[in-house]
């Protein structure tokens, strides 16, 4: 790091020396009451919720974003091969087989910024927190920082709303709908539960601005008809699925199943556009260069995904004793995983643990470290971790942000962590 600090690397200098408080909490509060329409709404979620913003942004290269940009462009050329759609079909469940036309609302990138450049840790098709982060963005002062001096909302957090009324919509008709969906259900178990359920409240308020009703539901609330679903008599027409039972297998989700199938609702994203982009094992295919150059994937495109996605290995029971002894250079997911959950890291790997992990549905991944932003609290100096998230939409990218933590995996509940927004600043 002192390398790249001397030689004026102002991303990284700014990441470790800018103590710079940018967050106005006051005026989150306020622009949060303003978008749900809820009083007090800022000043509760501070109170439950008092790790989910880091008051300091994270710093980036305008490289590192070209970077990024250039990896989610690989991965959705890859993904539009015939021979990895067959392969990654191969191993999804039967109700990913169908193919209805979204290509997925909110898509989440996650990176790691290291110092070879971006490398793509994961792709998830329910990523949480973009509406609380384009709040988040307008809702900064200027920081003292010499070469990032005022903080100022770009073009993409401005037209944020815009772009979601236009995502919807676009889904809508990939299904051969026309005009746009009148009544949409924001769908997850037990939403009023969820930790992120301030940011469904921010989603309902966001696309009734865009002339979309909305409602926040619990799958168990929908009634199966033959016209396909509804909520207490209303007809709903899309629905942004939050669950993380991705091929809608509990019995509370049959409803929605059933009318998914028969193609009677707009679901986005759905288990097809899971399997394409989600399945931790898709990574296996996704870092192996000879397997797509055999599949024809441009050597441009090759390069890139071979310089930012880690080395994937699918766990079997062939493999487990060589990655039992180069665990303390991997990371260990399950393939369906979410949120963090169920992951570990190779170097804190017990026996026990590994006996779970080598009964099946794991991969393997080289382990790419997080970068670190060094951030100032209660007079006291904190080293935290980085994650840098895209939230894209058919390849485009729809806002960037960045998760402050410590420990194994981000969660929302480190003093000094939470959610960042993302300056670029030049050299």
């Amino acid at each position: 790091m002192r390398n790249r600090l001397e030689t004026g690397d102002a991303a990284l200098r700014a990441n470790a020396e800018c103590f710079c408080f940018t967050l106005d909490r006051e005026l989150l509060a306020r622009k949060l009451e303003t978008e749900t329409g809820s009083e007090g709404f800022g000043i509760r979620l501070a109170g439950s919720h008092p790790y989910l913003f880091a008051n300091s942004p994270v710093f980036l290269a305008p490289d590192s974003m070209n970077a990024m940009k250039a990896v989610v462009a690989a991965v959705e050329m890859a993904t539009a091969l015939p021979p990895f759609r067959a392969a990654v079909l191969e191993w999804a469940p039967q109700i990913a087989a169908d193919d209805f036309g979204p290509v997925g609302a909110l898509m989440g990138y996650d990176f790691h910024l290291t110092e070879a450049g971006p490398v793509l840790i994961e792709v998830n098709t329910n990523a949480g927190g973009a509406f609380l982060n384009a709040a988040l963005a307008r809702a900064q002062r200027a920081c003292c920082f010499e070469t990032a001096k005022a903080v100022r909302p770009d073009e993409t957090v401005l037209a944020f709303e815009e772009r979601i009324g236009s995502m919807f919509a676009s889904e809508w008709k990939r299904q051969g709908r026309s005009g746009k969906p009148s009544v949409v259900a924001i769908v997850d178990d037990e939403p009023d539960a969820q930790f992120l359920h301030p940011e469904f409240l921010l989603a309902k308020t966001a696309l009734e601005r865009q002339g979309i009703q909305a409602l926040i539901l619990d799958p168990r609330a929908l009634t199966r008809s033959a016209s396909g679903l509804s909520f207490d008599g209303l007809h709903i027409d899309l629905v942004y699925n939050r669950l993380v039972d991705f091929a809608f297998k509990h019995p509370d989700h049959a409803s929605l199943r059933s009318a998914y199938l028969k193609g009677l609702v707009v679901v986005t994203p759905n288990p097809h556009v899971h399997a394409l982009y989600a399945d931790k094992r898709n990574l296996s295919l996704l870092s192996d260069s000879l397997l797509l150059t055999q599949w024809e994937l441009p050597l441009d495109a090759v390069n890139v995904l071979d310089a930012a996605v880690p080395q994937t290995t699918i766990v079997t029971a062939e493999n487990a004793e060589t990655l039992w002894a180069d665990r303390r250079n991997l990371f260990f997911k399950p393939a369906g995983g979410y949120g963090s959950k169920a992951t570990y890291s190779g170097a804190k790997l017990t026996r026990k643990v590994w006996t779970h992990v080598t009964a099946g549905g794991y991969i393997a991944q080289t382990y790419a470290p997080p970068s670190i932003r060094r951030v100032e609290r209660d007079g006291e100096v904190l080293e935290m971790k980085v994650d840098v998230r895209l939230y894209t939409y058919d390849g485009t990218v729809l806002l960037t942000a960045a998760r402050l933590y410590r420990g194994q995996t981000t969660n929302m509940r480190t003093p000094g962590g939470g959610f960042a927004p993302v300056l670029e600043i030049a050299r």
